[in-house]
């Protein structure tokens, strides 16, 4: 966030600095690097992941002197006078919250600028009526806690997320807000810093595909999406009924964290239930074969008549 009439930057953090309890090394070497912020003042709240336990490196670290981290679970103000900016937040002490905690969390009106950090906005942390939090009447709102980025209400509310994915259903883009807070109103923005996404893919196989064939499929779609990212793969489509592919050797990068096959084999049914009208394998594909290909009905015409056939071999 920036300041217009003075151009000061304000780094705002609303929670969930860190996924887990932080180690005083790691706040030591975090420190380091905002202490280099030679223009900008930092302003911290604890989320419910790094909350203020009892025995909390948080609560007796010390920070440069242009860190400011809120260590009361109460509404708390930190003020920045030469920039008449006025920032307001609470830290969890526990890691579930299920009382409203910003209903009366009015400004004060101590500064020309007030700003609040917010985090939570589901019932086990901090339930949040967005509507009324727009009534509080600040500047802005920075919160945190869910990590895709959403823009609450243009330029007076938004979700910032996580900087970088944090497991693999972490889909989608990853970044930060960039503010400007002038006399005029706020203005924000998206911006996209995260290093690689996780992305969900889906891959169509035919039945005249081979392993090797489908590898190179796979190896074009990264290829074309990014060889940065990772990905969970998803086959679907129709495979020659003897086909098995070897989902090991699958990965051409290195960057495939979970790959599924959901392929079905493609049973000539017409033909086996003509060689099969006497037993239970042809009255079953009587019994199924007018099934819409996307139906469940035909999902399970086609792996009972794999178990059906497996038991032959058998």
């Amino acid at each position: 966030m920036i300041c217009e009439e003075q151009q000061i930057d304000v780094l705002l953090i609303a929670g969930d600095l860190f996924h887990r309890q932080p180690l005083k090394r790691e706040l030591k070497e975090l420190d380091y690097l905002f202490s280099r912020l030679s223009h900008t003042q930092v302003v911290i709240i604890a989320g419910n992941h790094d909350y203020l336990k009892t025995d909390s490196y948080y609560r007796t670290f010390q920070w440069a002197e242009n860190v400011h981290m809120i260590l009361s679970s109460q509404l708390s103000c930190v003020e920045i006078k030469e920039y008449s900016l006025a920032v307001y937040g609470l830290s969890y002490d526990r890691r579930e919250i299920e009382e409203e905690a910003y209903a009366d969390a009015f400004p004060q009106k101590r500064q020309k600028f007030e700003i609040l950090l917010a985090h939570g906005g589901d019932e086990k942390h901090i339930p949040i009526k967005k509507e009324a939090l727009l009534e509080l009447g600040y500047d802005y709102i920075a919160m945190g806690h869910i990590h895709k980025p959403q823009q609450i209400y243009p330029g007076r509310i938004a979700y910032a997320g996580a900087l970088e994915p944090t497991d693999k259903n972490d889909t989608g883009m990853h970044g930060y807000i960039y503010g400007e807070l002038s006399e005029k109103g706020c203005r924000t923005k998206f911006v996209q810093a995260a290093s690689r996404e996780y992305i969900h893919m889906e891959i169509q196989v035919s039945e005249e595909m081979s392993g090797h064939a489908l590898k190179e499929a796979v190896s074009r779609q990264i290829e074309e999406k990014g060889q940065e990212n990772i990905y969970k793969i998803t086959l679907t489509g129709f495979r020659e009924p003897d086909t098995l592919f070897d989902l090991s050797q699958m990965d051409p990068f290195g960057n495939v964290i979970q790959m599924l096959d959901d392929t079905r084999p493609s049973y000539d049914f017409a033909r086996l239930k003509a060689g099969n009208r006497e037993n239970i394998l042809g009255q079953f594909i009587e019994s199924l074969e007018d099934s819409d290909k996307d139906s469940m009905e035909y999902q399970a015409l086609c792996e009972g008549v794999h178990a059906l056939m497996e038991t032959r071999r058998g």
